[in-house]
């Protein structure tokens, strides 16, 4: 007998009128239906997030924006009133409200509308607040646009850039820690400028469209996370930046084909893999004379990279991170500006690849730095002296320290963020700075799942975000010592009821072994009427690199309605954690997929099927899909071309499917240089194995794409069509890496995406 769940019978709109008696009046309603309208267009499922939060340094409370419309009998400007945002005080325990800065206060002379923030901020002396405005993106992130400074006690709003300031061209704005200027980039160039007088006075003259002072070029961007390349001295004496030569890098260029009735094209420096990268190069430049003095760092700027500087607590030096080109040592040095002189104090290496590059954070005479670092194997927090001879590790254990949150050098603590038994969660700790007393957790077990920490300066509050995999995020402000919450932010009480109604599945974390007996982790959804006595078909989602991990104890949002209306059609969804992703499992965990990226990576997955196969009958191994986003797509590439006697339907979503196309810092970082490594790039680019395709793929991409550019998908039609492998295929017009600018893309994508899987595994 055909069994059909009732929740089918009410996605179809079908009644069955057997002769059956009707259904009493005191009868629930029937389950709703996911669906994709529901999900993606209705907006039905909408969190509420927590307001946009700024900490007072001295921890006496936050600021927020709140949107107000003025009424008109208060406005002579408009008969209507305008409508912008004041930036609001609040005292911790959510008390004391009071406006800081009106929305009249951001309108400037003259204009009808205030100021749209796009960010702020406050000087340390507290007299006057920087406003950025008009934002454009530039790569990924808006950081191109006006910045206007409001003197909070002569209550005067000015534009900076000079008497006439050309639109949305400044980038970086920010206070001297003595209050009494902002230095900015424009056009490639750094400025400052004396508050109150705008007087401009050039820091830098030579910058130009290859010539980068302050800023950054794509890869470095992308690859190494940083936008803003400058640094104020402590004493405000001087500024430290960033100088990037990009003269030889290669252009790529990208075609827009719809936007005007003939092509335009757009050309920017993008370094492949085993490319000229840019030149870089840091220097100090001295406000009183407007010189520059280079750090004069050995071997070729060519081949280095310089992901992260700091003043080193005073202004006598600045602590240099120089990593070398294959990314396996970063020598920290000290770069005494005034007297042209470096000294190297601690050198990181490993036998594959460092794992990220983060900031040292300097206690605040300079004497020791916090500094994290694999060198015993797990990702801990060491304290080091300024000369490197002394090195404490002050978070000892078989774990990884996920985020470092803060410091505070009064009470001699830091915080942190940790899954010492749960890979999948996150919990805040608090250790002693000077190493006298253990790390102890200060997350209650009340909050399992995956927690968040914004904390004040002092770290005496913070807010916290805490979710779990089926459960939308609440925030609150807590009081640190004792988790103790002062005032409830968000709730999302209401979706969690709405939720509550819904036929969502069960879930489970699980882990498995892989032929080697190394422990992967997971997570299964199943259908929430599942008959455990039938086959269901299977689709994992994957990414499978080292810039991610998807099994995580987190609400997804509509990545997690999706997967469960794709168990109410009938399938049961999975994700695996292959080996190399950003899991807190230790160094070995990590670096085990140098120059195997594609390899060892989906063998993992691979493995994981057979295992949940055994583990759980009610899977169908002849009905197997996956689908992943760019690394994920390359994954499911590889899943397909390599373990199609496994994996049966795929969709790969902007995929990096011949990895020589790729960008030098990312993919010379796991996969070594193509120029000494090219078996490396050969053995594990989803494009040398094409030719293997066995089931059914939809190849999806954005022509618009900067990133992963289209050129890679391109080059994979072509070896498809060379072996006729036949395959459905999707580009998006002017589309970037993300695929959902234009109206109705994203609904589009998953529509095509969900019909294929159901087409093709028939739940």
């Amino acid at each position: 007998m055909l069994k059909i769940s009732h929740s089918w019978l009410a996605a179809i709109g079908l009644i069955a009128l057997s002769g059956c008696a009707p259904a009493p009046d005191n009868s629930e309603p029937p389950t709703p239906t996911l669906s994709l309208e529901r999900i993606y267009t209705n907006n039905e499922f909408s969190a509420e997030r927590a307001p946009y939060f700024r900490w007072l340094d001295d921890g006496s409370g936050y600021t927020v924006l709140e949107n107000r419309t003025t009424d008109s009998t208060d406005s002579s400007d408009a008969e209507q009133g305008i409508t912008g945002s004041d930036i609001v005080f609040y005292q911790p325990d959510g008390s004391g409200r009071k406006v800081l800065i009106s929305l009249e206060q951001l309108t400037p002379e003259g204009a009808e509308e205030p100021l749209s923030i796009d960010d702020y901020q406050w000087s340390d002396d507290g007299q006057w607040a920087l406003i950025f405005t008009q934002a454009q993106k530039v790569w990924r992130y808006r950081t191109r646009g006006d910045y206007w400074v409001l003197n909070l006690t002569s209550n005067k709003l000015y534009q900076l850039g000079g008497d006439s300031p050309a639109p949305t061209s400044l980038m970086f704005a920010k206070f001297s820690p003595d209050s009494q200027k902002v230095a900015y980039v424009r056009d490639n160039n750094i400025y400052v400028e004396t508050l109150g007088n705008k007087a401009v006075t050039a820091l830098t003259s030579d910058g130009s469209d290859t010539l980068i002072n302050g800023n950054f070029d794509w890869v470095y961007e992308e690859e190494f996370t940083i936008t803003d390349g400058f640094r104020w001295s402590p004493d405000s004496s001087s500024i430290a930046y960033w100088q990037l030569d990009s003269s030889g890098v290669k252009f790529f260029t990208m075609i827009n084909n719809t936007d005007s009735l003939y092509p335009t094209l757009t050309k920017f420096p993008y370094p492949k893999a085993g490319e000229q990268n840019s030149a870089v190069r840091v220097g100090v430049v001295a406000l009183s004379d407007q010189q520059t003095r280079w750090a004069n760092l050995p071997g070729d700027n060519r081949d280095r990279y310089i992901p992260r500087i700091s003043w080193a607590g005073t202004s006598d030096a600045v602590l240099i991170q120089d990593v070398n080109r294959p990314q396996n040592t970063n020598t920290l040095r000290l770069f005494d500006w005034q007297n042209n002189q470096l000294k190297t104090i601690y050198t990181d290496h490993d036998d594959a690849f460092l794992e990220w590059y983060y900031q040292a954070e300097w206690q605040q005479d300079g004497s020791h730095f916090i500094w994290h670092s694999e060198r015993d194997g797990w990702r801990h927090l060491y304290r080091i002296s300024r000369d490197g001879t002394s090195i404490v590790d002050l978070t000892p254990g078989d774990y990884d320290v996920v985020d470092m949150i803060t410091l505070n050098e009064n009470t001699n603590s830091l915080y942190f963020t940790a899954a010492p038994e749960h890979p999948e969660q996150r919990f805040l700790f608090r250790t002693s700075l000077d190493g006298s007393s253990p790390p102890k957790r200060v997350t209650p077990a009340e909050f399992a799942g995956n927690n968040r920490y914004k904390m004040s300066k002092d770290a005496s509050y913070a807010m916290h975000t805490h979710s779990r995999f089926n459960q939308p995020a609440s925030s609150q402000i807590i009081k640190t010592e004792g988790h103790v919450t002062v005032t409830q932010l968000t709730s999302n009480q209401a979706l969690k009821e709405k939720l509550a109604k819904e036929a969502l599945p069960e879930h489970e974390f699980f882990q498995v072994e892989a032929r080697d007996g190394v422990v992967l982790d997971g997570w299964i959804m199943f259908p929430p009427d599942m008959d455990s006595s039938k086959k269901y078909p299977v689709i994992f989602y994957v990414y499978g690199e080292p810039w991610g991990s998807t099994v995580q104890d987190s609400y997804s949002g509509r990545s997690y309605l999706w997967n469960s209306m794709m168990t109410q059609k009938g399938f049961i969804m999975v994700s695996v954690d292959n080996r190399g992703t950003r899991a807190p499992k230790g160094r070995d965990w990590r670096k085990s997929i140098y120059k195997k990226i594609g390899s060892v990576t989906v063998r993992d997955q691979a493995d994981a099927l057979d295992a949940i196969a055994k583990r759980w009958p009610q899977i169908d191994s002849s009905r197997v899909g996956v689908w992943g986003h760019s690394g994920g797509g390359s994954s499911t590439l590889n899943l397909l071309f390599r373990h199609g006697d496994k994996f049966h339907v795929g969709v790969s979503q902007a995929p990096v499917a011949d990895i020589r196309y790729y960008d030098t810092i990312y993919q010379e970082r796991y996969s070594g240089n193509p120029k000494t490594d090219p078996a490396s790039y050969e053995q594990t680019s989803p494009i040398t194995f094409a030719k293997d395709l066995q089931g059914e793929l939809l190849l999806v991409h954005g022509t618009g794409d900067d990133n992963v550019h289209y050129q890679g998908t391109e080059a994979l039609i072509n070896e498809l069509v060379k072996h006729n492998k036949q395959f459905e295929f999707m580009a998006y017009p002017n589309r970037s890496h993300g695929i959902y600018e234009g109206e109705g893309t994203t609904l589009h994508l998953q529509t095509m995406k969900t019909n294929f899987f159901i087409e093709h595994l028939k739940p």
